[in-house]
């Protein structure tokens, strides 16, 4: 009796232990679990397309950093939103895709608000007002307007308003009209004789014949153009970031922030 006693205590002690061991693992387990850190969500990274050569409004430096206008405008913006972006150069004739396929979240890139462009983006309240200029060799005293333009070959960004206006003095389909990736690309093309003439957004001509003083290129302003708009661009299903947008616009222009800007690159 007592040999089978001293067993069963024994089995009963062995037992408990066991018990004992995997209730202080869990235990443990359990501590190491509550006590370990939870990863904080990374803050989401909002890609703004912008054009790289595009100067003054955008266009990379030296160092192969996105600077100008329209980028300066996009950091006072966020700042206000409280959102982090992130600057992605992309050609103009691609950039309304990649914001419909959801490759960026938003557009600040010198962009005319049309209506046709309505269709497929929305767009923030105007920010900046330009228009078009005809650049011509310096010489050059027999275009005065658009209409000089209808037997010349004329250069021009594809895809820009700039193209627009071009097709509707010319034609839509006239081989006489060479599109180029870039508006500086069409000048130095100017430059070299490849075409007649450039219509172009007016800022952007000028900035590159006053950091281009070799360049004997000159503008000719026709007092026909029409006054353009220009917006940042979202997707048609984000109607609260585009409010935010605004809102920010709106304090920029309230606490001076904008004019600052204005006054930086353009002395207005």
């Amino acid at each position: 009796m007592n040999n089978m006693f001293f067993r069963r205590a024994r089995a009963l002690a062995l037992t408990a232990g066991f018990i004992g061991m995997l209730g202080l693992a869990a235990c443990g387990k359990q501590e190491d679990q509550t006590a370990a850190p939870q990863a904080s969500a990374q803050p989401r990274v909002y890609l703004v397309g912008v054009e790289s050569a595009y100067a003054p409004f955008s266009a990379e430096n030296e160092q192969k950093t996105v600077v100008g206008f329209d980028i300066d405008v996009m950091k006072v913006l966020a700042k206000k939103i409280g959102i982090e972006v992130k600057f992605v150069p992309t050609p103009f004739e691609s950039i309304f895709n990649s914001l419909a396929q959801g490759d960026l979240d938003l557009l600040i890139s010198a962009i005319t608000i049309t209506d046709e462009r309505k269709k497929s983006v929305n767009f923030s309240d105007p920010y900046f007002v330009a228009t078009q200029a005809i650049a011509v060799p310096a010489n050059d005293t027999k275009v005065t307007r658009m209409d000089d333009l209808k037997t010349l070959v004329v250069g021009t960004q594809s895809g820009t308003s700039g193209d627009e206006l071009v097709q509707q003095v010319l034609g839509k389909n006239n081989a006489r009209i060479k599109r180029f990736e870039s508006t500086p690309l069409a000048l130095k093309e100017l430059e070299s004789g490849g075409v007649d003439a450039v219509v172009a957004d007016e800022p952007v001509v000028k900035n590159y014949i006053a950091n281009n003083p070799n360049s004997k290129l000159r503008t000719v302003n026709d007092p026909t153009f029409p006054k353009e708009d220009y917006g940042i661009a979202v997707r048609r299903d984000d109607p609260e970031l585009l409010a935010k947008v605004n809102k920010a616009l709106a304090e920029m222009k309230a606490d001076g922030s904008f004019a600052a800007i204005s006054t930086q690159y353009f002395g207005k």
